[in-house]
């Protein structure tokens, strides 16, 4: 597991809550930013992006990972969420799944309210019993 300091994690606050601010959220009005951070040390952030036709939306967590793919990365070492809320935000089902195809299990996520108190978690905290790539062998 990487070794989170203090620095690093305001760091990903910070970063997470420029993502935020560039949400398009005119349907739900919820903004989620994230930041995550590859094995390489590099960042990339997301932000969420809604559509008239739902299933079109996508999560903040999964645009900051498909930004990381983009540039070629395909381990990392930490995800952060944070959005408008008074209590500390997860990721959705959808941003697990995905995020399982490239992360450890033991991999931190932190999860923030919207002022950047937060708590951390691992993949396997947040999804016990998952289906992952070593199911299909």
């Amino acid at each position: 597991m990487m070794e989170l300091s203090e620095e690093l994690i305001f760091g990903l606050i910070d970063a997470a809550k420029k993502a935020r601010e560039m949400a398009y959220a005119p349907y739900s009005g919820f903004r989620v930013g994230a930041c995550i951070v590859a094995d390489s040390g590099n960042k990339y952030t997301g932000c969420n992006v809604e559509n008239a036709s739902y299933g079109a939306c996508v999560c903040a967590e999964r645009t900051a990972l498909f930004n990381a793919v983009c540039s070629g990365e395909r381990s990392f070492a930490a995800l952060l969420v944070i959005s408008d809320s008074e209590d500390i935000t997860f990721p959705c089902g959808i941003c697990r799944q995905t995020l399982l195809e490239f992360i450890s299990s033991d991999m931190p996520i932190i999860c923030c309210d919207k002022n950047g108190a937060f708590s951390i978690f691992t993949m396997k905290e947040l999804m016990p019993h998952s289906f992952t790539k070593e199911n299909m062998k």
